[in-house]
């Protein structure tokens, strides 16, 4: 196996997402976890740039790095929440955490590492965008809509739990 310029820059991607899932999981400030998620986003909007995807690259890094990670830092401000500290894990469950994560990459490595793609003609990198749009325009058009619905709908209910929430905070005082 040769070491190429594309199998480091995916080793690198892949152990940004890994160490960027691991801390979302370890870390304890909220804004810190979120932190840690966005980069495991950008980190997989950059395999799928490598997998000549640039359209869904682009869409990972608008939506889920930008708009899903804001709503979230909002949502989590927003709430009126106990800061009720939890006790500090050991260095066992540290340890056991370390030699599952370990373990989970040895398995994967030896996956990819023996995996036997069949190289033929593809095809799928030209124009994707465009077939994309047109596949979401013509055959998914009726399910999209329904979701942009099901979206304006959930917006305007969390709008409106919010101001009777506000509206009870007003009552009480």
């Amino acid at each position: 196996m040769t070491v190429t310029g594309e199998l480091i820059a995916f080793m690198s991607l892949a152990l940004v997402a890994v160490i960027g899932g691991v801390l979302l999981l370890n870390l304890t400030k909220v804004v810190h976890m979120i932190v840690a998620l966005v980069f495991t986003f950008v980190s997989i909007a950059g395999i799928y740039v490598m997998l000549s995807a640039e359209f869904v690259a682009t869409v990972q890094i608008l939506i889920y790095s930008g708009a899903i990670t804001i709503i979230m830092l909002f949502g989590i401000m927003l709430t009126r929440h106990n800061d009720t500290s939890e006790p500090e894990e050991g260095w066992i469950r540290k340890t056991l955490l370390f030699i599952g994560v370990l373990g989970f990459a040895v398995v994967m490595y030896i996956g990819v590492y023996d995996l036997d793609l069949a190289s033929g003609p593809n095809t799928l990198h030209e124009n994707n965008t465009e077939q994309i749009g047109v596949a979401l325009y013509s055959k998914y058009v009726i399910p999209f809509e329904i979701t942009s619905v099901i979206l304006l709908v959930a917006l305007i209910g969390s709008i409106v739990l919010a101001k009777k929430d506000d509206e009870k905070e007003a009552d009480k005082e």
